[in-house]
C-alpha cells in the first residue's frame, strides 16, 4: 500500500507518518524535500511520502516553487503510483476555525496532484484526543461550508486520529481500512497514474536528485523503468 501525506505546516502530517508505521521514521520539523520510509504493518507492506507542508493562510501562488515541486513530485517516490493520498488537517477547535482560506489553501495545494487527485483522497483529522465528547461529524457541521466543501471535493471520507497514542494499532488499521475500501471502489484502478500527464512535473535534474537520495532500490526501479530519462552508469561517473 503507498500513501503520500499531504497538508500544512503544523498539521500533524509527519507525526501521522509515525503512527502509521508504528516508529518515529518521519523528523517533524518542517522541511522543504520529500521522504520515503518503509515498514509492515498488520501484514501489510507499506511505503510512505512525506511531503512540505504548506503555510495554511497562503495560496498556492505565494508557496515557493521549490516546496510546489517536491509536493507534485512525490508520487515520483512510490512508482507506479500511489494508492492514496492522506490530507491532514487538524482537529477542529484546537487551535484555530476552519475559515474559507484554510479550506482555499488545502484544495489549491492538492489540487496540484491534477483533479483526478481526489478520488485518492482521504481527509485525517489529527489531534482526535481534543475532541473529548463531542463526535468529529458535529464538530464538522458547526464548522460550515469550508470544511463541508473539502470534505464533498473527496467524497466525504475521512479519519480521525490521535497522534499521542499509539495503543493496540486499531486506527491504523481502521485507516488501512477505509483505504481498501476506496480502492475497491475506484474506477481508475489501483494506481494514481503518474503516465497521465503527471509525468511531465518530474525533469532529468529532479530525478537524478531522487536516485542519489534514495539510493540502490530506487536506481535499480528507475533502471528498469521505461521513463527513465538519464543513464545512472553515465551520471555516476560523471559524478565521480
Amino acid at each position: 500500500l503507498k500513501i503520500v501525506l499531504l497538508g500544512g505546516r503544523n498539521s500533524g502530517k509527519s507525526s501521522l507518518g509515525n503512527l502509521i508505521l508504528g516508529k518515529e521514521e518521519f523528523v517533524t520539523r518542517e522541511r522543504t524535500s520529500c521522504s520515503r520510509r518503509v515498514g509492515v504493518v498488520s501484514g501489510r507492506r507499506l511505503t510512505v511520502v512525506d511531503t512540505p507542508g504548506w503555510w495554511c493562510d497562503f495560496s498556492s501562488r505565494d508557496t515557493s516553487e521549490l516546496v510546489k515541486r517536491e509536493i507534485r513530485s512525490s508520487v515520483s517516490l512510490c512508482p507506479p503510483g500511489p494508492h492514496a493520498f492522506l490530507v491532514t488537517v487538524k482537529t477542529v477547535r484546537v487551535d484555530r476555525a476552519f475559515t474559507e482560506t484554510y479550506g482555499r489553501a488545502v484544495q489549491e495545494h492538492v489540487q496540484l496532484m491534477g483533479p483526478l487527485v481526489w478520488d485518492r483522497v482521504i481527509v485525517l483529522f489529527t489531534l482526535g484526543d481534543w475532541l473529548g465528547g463531542t463526535t468529529i461529524e458535529r464538530c464538522v457541521e458547526s464548522e460550515g461550508p469550508p470544511l463541508k466543501g473539502l470534505l464533498e471535493r473527496c467524497g466525504n471520507r475521512y479519519h480521525v486520529v490521535n497522534n499521542r497514542s499509539r495503543g493496540d494499532g486499531f486506527q491504523v488499521r481502521e485507516l488501512i481500512r477505509k483505504m481498501e475500501e476506496m480502492l475497491a471502489g475506484s474506477a481508475d484502478g489501483p494506481h494514481f497514474e503518474t503516465s497521465a500527464g503527471h509525468g511531465d512535473w518530474l525533469g532529468p535534474t529532479s530525478v537524478e536528485r531522487r536516485v542519489e537520495s534514495e539510493g540502490e532500490a530506487l536506481r535499480r526501479l528507475l533502471e528498469k523503468s521505461s521513463w527513465a530519462p538519464f543513464s545512472w552508469e553515465k551520471n555516476s561517473k560523471r559524478g565521480k
